[in-house]
C-alpha cells in the first residue's frame, strides 16, 4: 500500500488532535482510500517546548523552507492561525503544487481573493471544513451534498463562546461578567475574548458560507457585525416575557433579490428549534429550493471536533492527488461589482426589542412613543416597570412591528437626546419565519 506524507504547520491544540487520530485511524483511513496517510514533518516555534504528546524530535523543524522543498511532502495542514505567516506559506505550498488544508477563517475570510484567485488561475487544492463548525460537515454539505440547489438562506450559531455564555446567563441567571469568567474557566473562551463577544468570528464565519452558497468570494469587510457585549441579563428576562430567547447569530440570505449577510445578537421565538442549541454547541438550519430546510447540529470547536474535519479534508486532498489532480476544484471569485447586490443594513426591515433608562417621571412613556411615532415605528407591546419614587432610571421595553432600520437609528438618535433617557438604548432584532 502507498503511503502519502503530509505536514502539520502547528502543533497546538487542534495539530496535536490532528496527531493523534491519524496515528489511532490512519490504517482505517488506508483501507478506504489506497493511501496511508503519514506525518513526516511538523512545524513549531520552539523546539524545547513541552507538549502534551511525546514525540520524536526528528518530526519537529522550526524552518518551513525545510518541508517547502520536501517533494515527498505532498500535503501541508496549515494549523497555526492568524494572517501571517500563515498566508505565505499557503501561497508558496500551493506554488509549489501542494495540497494544503486549513482551519484558518480568519485569513480565508480577510485575505481570500488573493487565495482563491490563486487556485482558480492554476490547478490546486484547498481543504478548508475545519475553518467552519468544528466538527460539523456543514462546508461540504453546501459544496457537495447540495450543489444541486439554490441556496435561500443560512442561519447559524457559529460561535461556541458566545453561545455558551448566552446559556448561563438564561439558564443560571448570571449577569454577563460572571458568565464570562466561568465560559474561561472552562476554556470555552480565551483570555482576550473581543473576536468571539464583538461578532467577529462569527463573521469571518458567515462570509464563508456566503461565498460558497452564493457563488462568489464575500469578504470579512461586507458583514454586517454586532456582538453581545450590550447584552444584560435583564435584555434575556424581558425576552422570555415576550416568548424569546436571545442568541448571536449568523445570517446570509437573499430577500427580494437583494442579498444580506449579518451577524448580531437576535431574538428568536422560544418554540424555534435553534433556541434548543445551548452551550457550546454550534447549528446551522440552511435552506435549499428543492431540499427545504435542513438542520446541521454538534459541537464547532475544540481540538477533536476540528481534528475530525481536517482528516477530512486530508482525505480528499488524497483522493485529489491520486486522481492526478482532476478533481472539482472550483473556488469563488472576488466580484467587486456584486457588492451592489448587497442590502445596506440601514435598508433592511425588521421587528425590534428596546429596552430604554428613564426617569420614573409622568409623560416619559408618551415622549418615547411619540418620538417613535413620527417616525413610523409602531408599538406592539411594551413593559414599564416603575418605582414610584419620582426618581432614578427604570427600564422601558417595547417591541416593535416590522419597520425599516435606518428609521429605528434615527428615532434612536432623537430619543437619547431627552434629558429624561439615561444611557445609550439597548436594541435588538426579531428573527421570525416568514410564510
Amino acid at each position: 500500500m502507498q503511503k502519502i506524507n503530509l505536514a502539520l504547520l502547528g502543533f497546538g491544540v487542534v495539530g496535536q488532535a490532528v496527531y493523534e487520530l491519524l496515528s489511532k485511524n490512519a490504517t482505517r483511513i488506508a483501507k478506504i482510500t489506497g493511501f496511508h496517510p503519514v506525518i513526516k514533518k511538523i512545524l513549531v516555534r520552539d523546539l524545547k517546548k513541552k507538549r502534551k504528546i511525546s514525540i520524536d524530535k526528528g518530526f519537529l523543524t522550526t524552518d518551513f523552507n525545510e518541508i517547502l522543498s520536501d517533494e515527498e511532502i505532498k500535503i501541508v495542514c496549515e494549523l497555526m492561525g492568524g494572517l501571517e505567516p500563515s498566508e505565505e506559506y499557503i501561497l508558496k505550498s500551493l506554488h509549489q503544487g501542494k495540497a494544503v488544508i486549513t482551519a484558518n477563517k480568519a485569513l480565508l475570510s480577510e485575505r481570500g481573493e488573493k487565495i482563491f484567485t490563486k487556485l482558480n488561475q492554476r490547478r490546486g487544492y484547498l481543504g478548508f471544513e475545519a475553518s467552519v463548525g468544528g466538527g460539523i460537515p456543514v462546508i461540504k454539505t453546501i459544496r457537495e451534498s447540495l450543489i444541486g440547489n439554490k441556496i435561500h438562506r443560512i442561519v447559524g450559531i457559529v460561535n461556541g463562546t458566545t453561545n455558551y455564555i448566552l446559556t448561563q446567563m438564561q439558564e443560571r441567571k448570571m449577569d454577563f461578567a460572571k458568565a464570562l469568567r466561568l465560559a474561561q474557566e472552562k476554556g470555552y473562551a480565551e483570555a482576550d475574548p473581543s473576536l468571539d463577544l464583538k461578532g467577529i468570528d462569527s463573521a469571518h464565519k458567515i462570509s464563508l458560507l456566503a461565498s460558497l452558497a452564493f457563488n462568489f468570494f464575500v469578504p470579512y469587510d461586507w458583514v454586517y457585525v454586532e456582538g453581545i457585549e450590550k447584552i444584560q441579563l435583564e435584555d434575556l428576562e424581558f425576552a422570555n416575557q415576550f416568548g424569546y430567547v436571545v442568541k448571536l447569530l449568523a445570517m446570509a440570505q437573499r430577500v427580494k433579490g437583494k442579498l444580506e449577510v449579518r451577524v448580531h445578537p437576535t431574538l428568536i421565538p422560544e418554540k424555534h428549534i435553534l433556541t434548543s442549541v445551548r452551550l457550546n454547541y454550534n447549528a446551522f438550519l440552511i435552506e435549499g429550493d428543492f431540499v427545504g430546510n435542513i438542520l446541521l447540529h454538534g459541537l464547532g470547536a475544540g481540538g477533536y471536533p476540528t481534528a475530525s474535519a481536517v482528516v477530512s479534508d486530508i482525505v480528499d486532498a488524497i483522493k485529489y492527488i491520486a486522481s492526478g489532480q482532476n478533481g472539482l476544484t472550483i473556488y469563488p471569485l472576488y466580484e467587486k461589482e456584486r457588492k451592489k447586490e448587497f442590502r445596506p443594513i440601514e435598508e433592511c426591515i425588521f421587528r425590534y426589542y428596546f429596552r430604554f433608562q428613564a426617569l420614573d417621571k409622568p409623560g416619559v412613556l408618551s415622549k418615547i412613543s411619540g418620538i417613535l411615532g413620527r417616525h413610523g415605528i409602531s408599538i406592539a407591546s411594551v413593559v414599564q416597570i416603575g418605582r414610584h419614587r419620582g426618581k432614578g432610571a427604570v427600564p422601558i421595553v417595547m417591541l416593535t412591528h416590522e419597520t425599516k432600520e435606518k428609521a429605528v437609528r434615527v428615532a434612536l438618535k432623537e430619543i437619547e437626546k431627552l434629558e429624561v433617557v439615561q444611557g445609550e438604548t439597548v436594541m435588538l432584532r426579531l428573527f421570525e419565519e416568514k410564510g
